[in-house]
């Protein structure tokens, strides 16, 4: 092979390992094939072209043009002439679909169904940066800059991705990038000899003159180490620097920070696009089970985290520290003891495809008992995973209270503290002055802050004519909330958002709290809660009370009991009761249509407190082309390292197989079973020299194998049978035993290798490079001959063209 053509082949691979850090944002992964063939398509275009030779500008089109026309015939067929000329309705087509794919991107949550237009993205977006890797690594000779597109493709890749690309992507994405700088020195290096990497005086191939001691190129060898050595310093050293995050390694480590240890910070991701993404899934997805010994479950909601700043473009959770969970968790703040509580036990179950880092729980948490490297943020009472601990696949048990404070003790509870108030009550200049406007009109009248909290609940729940709709654009900043009161339409995030802002120009200490709904009830006692079950909702202080839920979003979860007098209290269970005993009867919980208040069952509010899930939705399973293409990834993993211990076992048996009883036959034979004796003792580590006989190659293999009598005497026989092929007038050949000779050759090599030369003679056999070698004289030979038929064909044409003008004069 050219080091040209292995370099192109080399940017490739590096393009296709830099993509692989898209596979997790995307299910399934089909188009990633999808990419690898139509990527294959233009650098083996960029290939035929730079030899022909064009010039290098022109090649780049070249390869532009046939990715066009292969993204055409893939995904604009209808639209193209003849199914693969572009045309004007082709561009539209890709406009069209493009369009869709960014929607798609903002609608749907990590990772999303793979439709048409996030597939044209992707295969596209791969084509384009393959393209400008080939340019300027292949046609250009400059792999260095190679490396830019490469990094967009990751960044973007670890961008997008929730939690980062992780490790691997980038190890793989690093690795590529290495190859192709090898590649190019290796191509450079040539160009001063040939350049051999493999076993020194191989047969019929020459070093000249830049090999080591070892057999390997000094300057290739070193290249190899210090690209070895620079990534594993960007890999390792962030580790042992505190102020990095774990470093690259910790991409999807999540937000903790903190050791074992009581400290660390936090600074959570804005859960709220994901939310959104998550009620417009199109199938609703199981991510958690319960079973609690809450008597009513209507009020049970998981709460997730709470975002408690609002800087006026989003809401987000502060930067606090952590420390480690506490057991018994302590009491809440601002809750007094004549408040009434009942603690209640649930016992929880995260879905393996559910990869949280904060803990769902119900609120507040009294005691958590799970597994794994979890810490504690104080002010927002939740767990949060450390160093990569997710929610994956976990079981665990909550004891929570269920506080059931009664209208009197809410109006008549005192000034929150000082530091609270300042915290809790800030909202930024920039905040409308229709929020405030609209908040002191519709709490006009209110005797104190619990009455104005209940009002501006009733405006947006019941009586300001608002509509749920998960389709409204999420946007969060203070516009969007303007947008929101005028227009009057969004789903749980305007409703928690405008609320807790409009709570805070009152000067209510206000958050906003992220999680589920309680979920449906199913058969056996136990609760399922979906991806369609995530909820946003406000949280307002209240001393003697503490942090208090709220719902302002109509036809979503339940009004709390304490915002309204008509409805009696009383909600769990005695704690001591064991949970399953009590949530076995799930029809002894009244239904969300027993208590839901006469103004909310009139807007719709408590039908889908308790949505159906589907039967087998989400729990299936993954997609069948998905396990396929894991099945044959993972085939491809366990095959490519056993093909050489393959090829060499096939090769050994068809040269000591039987042949024919001509002496032709015999001769073959015999030449058959010297290269297999040879080829056994490279395998072996013993270099073969072509320069030398037979016989003193024979007495090598004999010394430096320290081979004993038996098998010494078998090389010799060898030996003495192709001396007779080559120089005997009249060979006088052993009609059998060749093959048998050379087994116990290969035995006794065995037995006095040791066990790490046997492995490696085994599994990576040294001979496997005569399969790049023939490969390599095979595509030197194509490409003669092409060249030659190319080159006769343009001779015979120039040819012809004077004629035909003569004739035509």
């Amino acid at each position: 092979m050219s080091g040209r053509a292995r370099l192109a082949l080399c940017a490739t691979a590096a393009t296709l390992m830099a993509s692989c850090a898209l596979l997790p944002l995307v299910d399934p992964a089909s188009w990633f094939l999808q990419a690898v063939i139509l990527l294959a398509v233009q650098s083996g275009v960029g290939a035929l072209a730079r030899r022909m030779p064009l010039a290098r500008a022109l090649t780049v089109a070249v390869q532009a043009l046939v990715s066009l026309l292969l993204l055409t015939l893939v995904f604009a067929r209808e639209q193209a002439l003849a199914g693969l000329l572009p045309g004007p309705d082709v561009f539209r087509r890709f406009a069209v679909l493009l369009e869709a794919g960014a929607e798609d991107v903002g609608r749907y949550a990590i990772p999303a169904p793979l439709s048409d237009g996030i597939r044209l993205m992707l295969v596209g977006g791969v084509l384009v940066i393959g393209l400008a890797v080939d340019a300027l690594a292949v046609t250009f000779r400059a792999a260095a800059p190679a490396g830019l597109p490469l990094l967009a493709l990751y960044s973007v890749a670890a961008g997008l991705s929730g939690d980062g690309a992780g490790w691997l992507w980038f190890l793989l994405a690093s690795a590529g990038y290495l190859l192709l700088l090898l590649a190019e020195g290796r191509d450079r290096l040539s160009q001063w000899g040939r350049v051999f990497g493999g076993p020194a005086r191989a047969p019929g191939r020459v070093s000249g003159g830049l090999d080591s001691g070892s057999g390997v190129i000094a300057p290739v060898r070193t290249g190899r180490r210090i690209g070895a050595l620079a990534l594993g310093i960007a890999l390792v050293v962030p580790l042992a620097l505190p102020a990095m995050d774990g470093g690259l390694l910790g991409g999807s480590g999540g937000p903790g920070g903190g050791g074992s240890g009581g400290g660390g910070t936090i600074s959570a991701v804005n859960p709220l696009v994901a939310l959104q993404d998550s009620l417009n899934q199109p199938e609703d997805r199981e991510v958690i089970s319960y079973r609690t010994n809450a008597r009513r479950t209507d009020d049970l909601y998981l709460r997730i985290v709470s975002l408690d700043q609002f800087d006026g473009t989003t809401w987000k959770t502060t930067v606090r520290r952590i420390e480690d969970v506490p057991s018994p968790l302590p009491t809440p703040q601002g809750l007094l003891p004549d408040v009434r509580r009942t603690e209640i036990q649930t016992n929880i179950s995260a879905a393996d495809g559910y990869a949280q880092n904060w803990l769902p729980m119900p609120f507040p948490a009294s005691q958590v008992e799970i597994g794994g490297r979890w810490r504690y943020e104080p002010v927002g009472r939740a767990l949060v995973g450390d160093r990569g601990q997710t929610t994956r696949g976990a079981s665990y048990q909550v004891k929570s209270l269920v506080v059931e404070p009664t209208a009197k003790q809410l109006a008549n509870a005192p000034s929150p503290p000082a530091d609270l108030r300042k915290e809790f009550t800030k909202v930024p200049d920039s905040l409308p002055r229709l929020v405030a406007d609209t908040a002191r009109r519709v709490t006009k009248g209110s005797a104190n802050p619990y009455e104005q909290a209940v009002k501006l609940q009733d405006y947006f729940a019941s009586d300001g004519g608002f509509t749920y709709n998960t389709q409204v654009r999420a946007g969060s900043g203070p516009a969007a909330i303007e947008k929101f009161l005028k227009q009057k339409e969004g789903f749980c995030v305007h409703f928690s958002f405008a609320m807790a802002s409009m709570a805070r120009t009152l000067g209510i200490p206000a958050r906003v709290a992220v999680g589920f709904t309680p979920g449906s009830a199913r058969a056996d006692g136990t609760m399922s809660v979906g991806l369609r079950d995530a909820h946003a909702w406000p949280e307002l202080y209240f001393e003697g009370v503490g942090w208090t839920r709220f719902e302002p979003t109509p036809s979503r979860g339940t009004v709390p009991e304490y915002t309204r007098s008509d409805v009696p209290s009383g909600d769990a269970s005695d704690p001591d009761t064991p949970e399953p005993s009590r949530s076995a009867e799930p029809s002894a919980a009244p239904s969300a249509s027993d208590s839901c208040p006469p103004d909310l069952r009139r807007q719709g509010g408590c039908t889908s407190a308790a949505p159906e899930v589907a039967a087998g939705s989400g729990g299936d399973g993954p997609p069948l082309g998905m396990i396929v293409l894991v099945a044959l990834a993972a085939l491809l993993v366990v095959a490519v390292p056993l093909l050489p211990m393959l090829w060499r076992t096939r090769l050994r048996s068809a040269r000591l197989g039987p042949g024919g009883r001509t002496p032709t036959d015999a001769v073959a034979r015999t030449m058959a079973a010297w290269l297999e004796v040879i080829d056994t003792a490279w395998d072996h580590g013993i270099e073969p020299d072509e320069s030398q006989t037979p016989r003193t190659a024979a007495a090598r293999i004999v010394r430096i194998g320290r081979l004993p009598s038996g098998p010494a005497e078998a090389v010799h026989r060898v030996a003495t049978a192709v001396e007779q092929v080559l120089y005997a007038p009249s060979p006088r050949l052993p009609a059998t035993g060749l093959a048998e000779d050379v087994r116990r050759i290969r035995e006794g090599l065995h037995a006095t290798s040791t066990r790490s030369a046997r492995l490696r003679a085994t599994l990576a056999p040294r001979s496997a490079a005569r399969v790049v070698w023939a490969v390599s004289d095979r595509w030197t030979a194509f490409s003669a001959r092409w060249s030659e038929r190319a080159a006769k064909r343009w001779t015979a044409l120039t040819r012809r063209l004077p004629r035909r003008a003569s004739q035509e004069g």
